[in-house]
């Protein structure tokens, strides 16, 4: 099954109630003979009631299928990913991003 991701504006700051995130990179890494894509990003909680912080993180669409092979209604690229749904191959990713990125989370879609 695959499906389709909207790419983001990088280094672009989203407003959220409690301060502000954004996606700093778009990366591709090797796995089984496959492209996994994946993005770093950072939050900054610095308007919260509760104090102050932040955290970077990855977020994991997929395997690519197909690399920015149209567009949205609003200009974006879109590619066509297919989710990693095994444990076992997401565990793997898991350690290869952490091995090149310092990073806190890391999330599949």
């Amino acid at each position: 099954m695959t499906k389709e991701y909207v790419h983001v504006e990088l280094n672009k700051e989203v407003e959220a109630i409690s301060g502000h995130y954004l996606f700093e990179a778009e990366n591709v890494l090797k796995h089984n003979g496959r492209e996994v894509l994946y993005l770093i990003g950072h939050a900054v909680m610095d308007t919260s009631c509760c104090g102050v912080g932040g955290c970077r993180y990855a977020l994991v669409p997929g395997y690519l299928i197909e690399w920015k092979n149209k567009k949205d209604h609003a200009g974006n690229p879109v590619s066509e990913v297919e989710p990693i749904s095994d444990d076992k191959s997401k565990s793997e990713i898991q350690s290869m991003i952490k091995e090149i990125e310092i990073i806190n989370q890391i999330q599949f879609y």
